[in-house]
């Protein structure tokens, strides 16, 4: 172990500066090797490191070393390295790959953050940054990137809302896990955790909150989204943990179930390959957010660990399909067939990826998603049980076989119906050896899920500190698993003729961007409108005022009867006492509000 006064965010975000002055190849070796050296320094360094700053003038940890941020940075350096080797051999420009580095460097420092100021502040440079990455791409890409902005301007608001009802209940911005925090973990107050929870909801896909991902994610370069899958739900997801640390919060774990079954169900229905992945995203982040709602160290553990697994599998989903839109230029699953015998590599890829998403035994999600799946059945005084299940355990299960089901869909129409009109290529060397790598992983992890369990913040292998041990691969859970994957294929031969008709599903985005366009052009109508009545009234008050000072004799003559236009004398008259009155009101009203 080795103590350390560097934040591991340092020499990514350097490289992130260096990269656009580079040539391609050395500007993204650069960035590969700044990702990759996380991975080491962060397994080196001495869990309890602190790194004691100030920012804007109050006490910060700009560095706070914990098994949680540990497994953070252990995975966010690994997929970012192969991210940018991905990036490099899928021809993204240097500046976009400076923009993803930028990203993987401001997402580590939010998760090494040790008080809610520096927290908020990586936070809302990460947000700037992904930005950035989906701008860059242009076309669609511009006003998706602008839609994702302010839907993550509006979740940082209410974040740092819930810091600053913080720094007023308890004086402090840091941790209560960190030397000189408050006694209590988590945010002070009733109000506070609720703004957290929805501004952080925005990140991580609450169901409602969401429609940012599908809408944002399909649309920049397919280098990008490998990047634009991970760090940011994958960050709220831990922000969510520093907010409910020690009890968790029931309605958080219900709203991950939610996430699990509307995510996967609203898969199933997308014919574009990353919008079908992009659901899928808020689907398998709910069963993150449903650990870390349930509270208990299980459930926790189990959280982190999908962390983990998601990425590398998530990360790897993008790949493929990233190579099959580079190699055919399409995006949409009707459009294609056939593949696997022209792309072995992507196929087997993309069969090892869908089969860890799903949670079939022998890959990583197996692993991860049976440890949340069995924390949720001990869950603590469960709201709903059916049967020997609690409703939230029923959730995170139908979650498991609409999962199966959108992947049986993606793979039969990609890889296995039907032929490819024409000759295709498989990925080449760089995308391959990018994709085998975080395969090899998924495979490595589920078949030995001890290399996981030694990195998790929690151990689920002993009690205490779990009060129910976990064993991988026990009948029931080999059982629930391959119980799953038939009610899967069952399901998707029973819906696939009607799915085969379905057009576009609207999501909720088909309500709220009519309602906020509609609705600020008509604000924006009615405020020019107004103006302009306001400025009619007042050049016709200051015009007929004008004419009283410069002739009075004249008005007094035709108020004397001494004219043919008595109608409009008296309305140039009234009109000068009106904006007189509306001038001495505004007067009053001014030294009053003084």
């Amino acid at each position: 172990m080795i103590d350390t006064f560097v934040p591991p965010f340092v020499p990514v975000l350097v490289a992130a500066l260096l990269v656009p002055f580079l040539s391609r190849r050395t500007g993204h070796a650069l960035g590969a090797v700044a990702s990759a050296a996380v991975v080491p320094y962060v397994w080196l360094v001495a869990t309890g490191a602190h790194l004691p700053v100030k920012l804007f003038g109050f006490h910060a940890i700009l560095l706070n070393v914990d098994p949680f941020s540990t497994l953070m940075g252990l995975i966010f350096g690994l997929i970012g390295a192969a991210g940018v080797v991905y990036s490099y051999a899928s021809d993204a420009e240097n500046i976009q790959t400076a923009f993803a580095l930028g990203y993987v460097g401001t997402s580590l420092g939010a998760v090494f953050a040790g008080d809610w100021l520096t927290l908020i502040f990586f936070w809302e440079l990460m947000a700037a940054t992904s930005t950035l990455l989906v701008w860059h791409y242009g076309g669609k890409a511009v006003r998706a990137g602008f839609r994702y902005a302010l839907a993550h301007g509006i979740g940082g608001t209410l974040l740092l809302a819930a810091i600053i009802w913080q720094f007023a209940e308890t004086g402090t911005f840091l941790f209560g896990s960190v030397p000189g925090g408050p006694e209590t973990a988590g945010l002070a107050g009733s109000i506070a955790p609720v703004l957290a929870a929805l501004g952080i909801g925005v990140n991580v896909g609450f169901v409602g909150l969401h429609a940012w991902l599908p809408d944002t994610y399909p649309r920049p370069h397919i280098a990008a989204s490998v990047f634009l899958c991970v760090f940011t739900t994958k960050t709220g997801v831990y922000g969510l943990y520093r907010v409910f640390p020690e009890h968790g919060n029931m309605a958080v774990a219900y709203m991950g179930g939610a996430m699990a079954v509307f995510g996967a169900m609203m898969a199933l229905f997308q014919n574009d390959m990353r919008r079908l992945l992009s659901y899928h995203i808020q689907s398998q982040v709910g069963y993150m957010v449903a650990g870390v709602g349930i509270g208990s160290a299980l459930a926790q553990a189990g959280a982190f660990a999908h962390v983990f697994n998601h990425i590398l599998y998530k990360g790897l989903l993008f790949m493929t399909a990233g190579v099959i839109v580079y190699r055919t230029g399409e995006e949409r699953l009707p459009k294609l067939g056939g593949l696997a015998r022209e792309m072995p590599i992507t196929a087997g890829a993309f069969t090892v990826a869908a089969l860890s998403i799903s949670g079939f035994p022998g890959f990583n999600g197996f692993v991860s998603k049976g440890i949340i799946i069995s924390a949720s059945h001990y869950m603590h005084a469960p709201l709903v049980t059916v049967g020997e299940f609690t409703g939230l355990q029923v959730l995170l299960l139908l979650g498991g076989v609409g999962t199966f089901m959108s992947f049986i869909k993606f793979g039969y129409y990609a890889f296995f119906h039907g032929s490819y009109d024409g000759t295709v290529k498989d990925a080449n060397r760089g995308q391959a050896a990018a994709m085998v790598a975080i395969a090899a992983l998924c495979l490595g992890y589920g078949l030995y899920p001890e290399g996981l369990f030694g990195i998790l913040p929690i151990d689920v292998t002993t009690n205490p500190p779990v009060s129910h041990v976990y064993t991988t691969y026990t009948m029931s859970h080999l059982t629930e698993g391959v119980a799953l994957a038939v009610l899967g294929v069952i399901g998707f031969v029973l819906v696939k003729a009607p799915l085969s008709g379905l057009g576009r599903v609207p999501d909720v985005d088909a309500v709220y961007n009519r309602v906020l366009f509609y609705g600020t052009r008509a604000l924006v109508v009615g405020v020019t409108e107004l103006y302009a009545a306001v400025d009619r009234v007042v050049v016709a008050a200051a015009s007929a005022t004008a004419g009283v000072v410069r002739a009075p004799d004249a008005v007094a003559g035709r108020l004397l009867g001494e004219t043919d236009s008595p109608v409009s004398l008296r309305a140039d008259y009234s009109t000068s006492i009106l904006v007189v009155a509306v001038v001495v009101a505004a007067f009053v009203v001014a030294i009053t509000a003084l």
